[in-house]
């Protein structure tokens, strides 16, 4: 039967090369693989085989935007492509175990995968940018603003915090009636998909039951590995810590954010 979800992809992924940017995947280390979408610019054909060469340096100013728990990068980020190419080199990664990335490393900490996508830039020929990081995205954008800050600019976060310590995810899950990070981000039917985009979205678009489903099916595999990075996020009270960020930070909050509401925000600021 045909996936409508799947089906979109060779659309968006056609609207996205016309919008400047196209997919790229690195190895980063043996049995670590990461797909990135990546300024179309930087990569040019070798003449004699037609494969891309040697990434080229970007020439504009960079923005890497990490997506959050319940899609791709480019699903994520497919509306801010257009604008943002204008004026910056701009590059999408698929976090591990989000669209083709994957790794055979143990690892599942929000610092690993920051620590991949600076190799998969470094590869890239970038060396100075600005993450942009969303939900559990932004988590990740922190882990690199702590760990590289000479390669930061800036950063920009959205509805996340640098640390989700047990306290703060025990009282957003009873707030938002869930037991487990795991029932509300990784659903495994249409009505916990549609409870999810009830929290997640401030105005829910109606779509039928069927693309519900396929959405699913294309957007939540890797469902073992995706838990154990939710178990990986949260720190106990006593291990977390405010790290010091040379860097200016943005913080960009919905008032009507449920997951982390504003006064969680305020209080991060502060």
């Amino acid at each position: 039967m045909v996936n409508f979800v799947e089906v979109q992809k060779p659309l968006l992924y056609g609207l996205m090369k016309m919008a400047g940017v196209v997919p790229y995947t690195l190895e980063i280390e043996p049995g670590t693989k990461i797909n990135f979408w990546v300024p179309k610019e930087t990569l040019k054909k070798n003449s004699g085989t037609g494969k891309p060469t040697k990434p080229d340096k970007p020439k504009k100013p960079v923005v890497l935007l990490i997506h959050g728990f319940a899609g791709e990068g480019i699903v994520t980020w497919q509306f801010q492509v257009g604008a943002l190419s204008k004026k910056y080199s701009v590059y999408i990664p698929d976090l591990l175990f989000f669209g083709g990335s994957y790794t055979d490393n143990s690892d599942r900490s929000p610092a690993f995968q920051a620590d991949c996508l600076v190799k998969g830039l470094r590869i890239l020929g970038v060396d100075k940018f600005v993450p942009v990081g969303f939900s559990y995205g932004g988590m990740v954008a922190f882990k690199i603003a702590e760990a590289y800050p000479d390669m930061v600019r800036a950063i920009v976060v959205s509805g996340s915090i640098p640390t989700m310590t047990d306290t703060i995810n025990e009282a957003s899950l009873n707030r938002l009636g869930f037991s487990s990070s795991t029932d509300l981000l990784l659903p495994t039917s249409v009505t916990g998909l549609k409870a999810l985009f009830t929290i997640a979205v401030h105005k829910p678009l109606w779509f039928p039951k069927r693309l519900f489903k396929d959405y699913i099916e294309v957007m939540f595999n890797n469902r073992k590995e995706r838990a154990e990075l939710l178990e990986a996020v949260v720190v106990s009270n006593k291990e977390a810590q405010i790290p010091h960020f040379p860097r200016k930070i943005h913080f960009l909050w919905g008032e009507s954010d449920q997951i982390f509401d504003l006064e969680l925000a305020r209080d991060m600021k502060e």
